[in-house]
């Protein structure tokens, strides 16, 4: 019998390798429990039933029930999902806030193989203390980065922060820079038995150019929870907003490129569904609520994610993040609905699941 060349095995167990290391997250919006401190509505299933296409495949659910999540859980191991970004706030309090559905993770039998990570929501005016800093590292420690299902590269768990820039405000209004929280935050999960924290930054449009994104920010690397134009190109007539979808995932193409070129440290690839805010109100320019994709433009969008990441796995690790599983008041999921059944979520598993 002729023997199989052993370069050619290895060419083969090189390219296997290479197809199974992609790392996936969806962000997670904990907004669907009525009567919750910090929602967006008190009763928020109300303003989506006038867009019943977007009624989810469970129903009007109860958000923050251990079934609901261990089924979401169960489809996304399923469909090539390897981490969840649970929306993250810390109220005034010195108290978190919308963990109900984080909660019911934490308590789910089985998480399918699915890792857990939060994102610190921080959009808010108000100025937190030193005092709530220490304070919220310490929860974070003692609460969820221990865990084995905890999303860590390197062995540090990783933060997600929704805004970098605001970031960099708040610790300028209290006297500190950014890189000063971050080596707090380090000492107090080091006290706490960890190897430390990493933090990747929330970058958008309204940062521009002049944001710090070298490794001298303190962040192992940027991503972000949505983009709504281009990086520094125009649309039309000079629009910096989409007005399709097909605008929207270019918009996603330039800022991807820009950051592969400008920043420094790891790019997690920011991917989206669309946009569509009308439940919530409505864009301020209402055509921007007109980017919304379809199945095929959502694996295309997905595809080019990948060949970026094949392209430039140092910078990347071949990880990505996709906004979101359940924004349904933006117009931004995957989760199977009645309409749609799975067919996002399914593309997910098309473009990044393991042969």
């Amino acid at each position: 019998m002729r023997k199989f060349p052993i370069f050619l095995f290895l060419c083969l167990f090189n390219l296997l390798a290479m197809a199974q290391d992609y790392k996936i997250g969806v962000h997670y919006y904990s907004g669907w429990k009525d009567n919750q401190l910090g929602g967006a509505y008190p009763i928020p299933w109300d303003k989506i039933k006038p867009f019943p296409e977007r009624e989810p495949a469970l129903g009007w659910y109860h958000e923050g029930d251990v079934d609901v999540i261990s089924k979401q859980l169960e489809w996304m191991g399923a469909n090539s999902i390897d981490y969840i970004v649970f929306n993250w706030y810390w109220g005034k309090d010195y108290k978190p806030i919308l963990t109900h559905a984080l909660n019911a993770f934490l308590q789910a039998p089985d998480k399918h193989g699915v890792k857990l990570s939060i994102m610190w929501a921080n959009h808010t005016t108000y100025i937190y203390s030193k005092e709530h800093f220490e304070a919220m590292f310490r929860y974070w420690a003692q609460r969820y980065m221990f865990r084995n299902d905890y999303l860590k590269i390197d062995g540090k768990p990783v933060v997600f922060i929704f805004s970098a820039d605001v970031l960099n405000k708040n610790a300028a209004a209290i006297g500190m820079k950014t890189t000063e929280l971050f080596a707090l935050a380090d000492s107090i999960f080091k006290e706490a038995g960890l190897p430390g924290i990493h933090f990747v930054g929330g970058a958008g449009g309204a940062q521009g150019p002049s944001f710090d994104y070298t490794s001298g920010s303190g962040y192992l690397g940027f991503s972000a929870y949505n983009m709504h134009g281009p990086a520094i190109k125009r649309y039309e007539q000079g629009r910096n907003i989409s007005h399709s979808y097909a605008e929207l995932d270019d918009g996603y193409r330039d800022q991807w490129n820009w950051f592969l070129t400008k920043s420094e440290g790891l790019y997690v690839i920011p991917m989206t569904s669309g946009w569509d805010r009308r439940p919530w109100g409505g864009s301020k320019d209402a055509e921007h609520d007109k980017s919304v994709s379809t199945v095929a433009q959502f694996e295309e969008h997905l595809r080019e994610a990948k060949r970026l990441m094949d392209a430039n796995p140092d910078r990347t690790k071949r990880m990505g993040v996709i906004c979101c599983w359940n924004e349904f008041g933006e117009g931004s999921y995957i989760e199977p609905t009645k309409k749609d059944g799975f067919s996002y979520l399914e593309k997910v598993k098309k473009v990044f699941g393991k042969p």
